[in-house]
């Protein structure tokens, strides 16, 4: 679809936790072949491969410490000038802080790779609180899944790998989702006015099924 890195699509998803953002990423993902970056799923597998990110993040990770912003973006930029990335990228939950955007920008810059737009998936509390109290995950390709809101097609059988394992969060639970909803209010929520300004923000109401959260973010994004 995409011949070079200029033209293919760069897209940043943010939003508090459960408003849907990796659902619709890999919504995203399937539909032009893009990369789907999540920092936390990359961190793992920097250590999990020993890489040299990886050893210098192991100890850090272990002792309680969050990842330093410099190793996060060296690890996105190795990550997005790989070759499966030639369509494009969706950036998932990151950055988190305004340092982290600033950085990502400037990283960005330097390889000449603009964003077509920050997606901010917009869901009352109540609902987010509903949609994390019944998630759960295919073990197999890690596709999203609610009790409430989005359930497989057929019972027990993930819609697109067909696996029949899933798993389903520990701190998935009313107490530790208002914690992590006041964290996001207080430390990333002000990227959003950060990508405003710089003109990239899209709004998108992430209500309703999944079909149509995603047509509105084709909207959006005028793709």
């Amino acid at each position: 679809m995409f011949t070079d890195k200029n033209s293919g699509i760069h897209l940043v998803m943010t939003g508090a936790p459960g408003t849907g953002k990796g659902t619709q990423a890999s919504v995203l993902k399937r539909r032009f072949g893009l990369c789907h970056l999540s920092a936390g799923e990359m961190l793992r597998e920097e250590i999990n491969k020993g890489t040299s990110i990886g050893k210098r993040l192991e100890p850090l990770l272990a002792a309680g410490s969050f990842a330093p912003d410099d190793l996060v973006i060296e690890m996105v930029e190795n990550r997005i000038l790989e070759p499966d990335c030639a369509n494009g990228f969706i950036l998932d939950g990151f950055p988190r802080t305004i340092n982290q955007a600033e950085v990502l920008d400037k990283m960005l810059s330097s390889n000449k790779i603009k964003l077509n737009a920050v997606l901010e998936i917009v869901v009352p509390d109540e609902v987010i609180i509903d949609r994390i109290a019944g998630r759960y995950t295919c073990v197999k390709c890690g596709e999203s899944y609610s009790d409430n809101f989005y359930k497989p097609k057929v019972a027990g059988v993930c819609n697109i790998c067909g696996g029949t394992k899933f798993s389903k969060r520990l701190d998935d639970n009313r107490e530790t989702v208002v914690k992590r909803l006041a964290k996001y209010k207080d430390l990333t929520y002000p990227t959003i006015n950060y990508y405003g300004k710089e003109g990239v923000l899209k709004k998108v109401d992430g209500n309703g099924a999944v079909d149509v959260v995603a047509k509105r973010i084709s909207d959006a994004i005028g793709f």
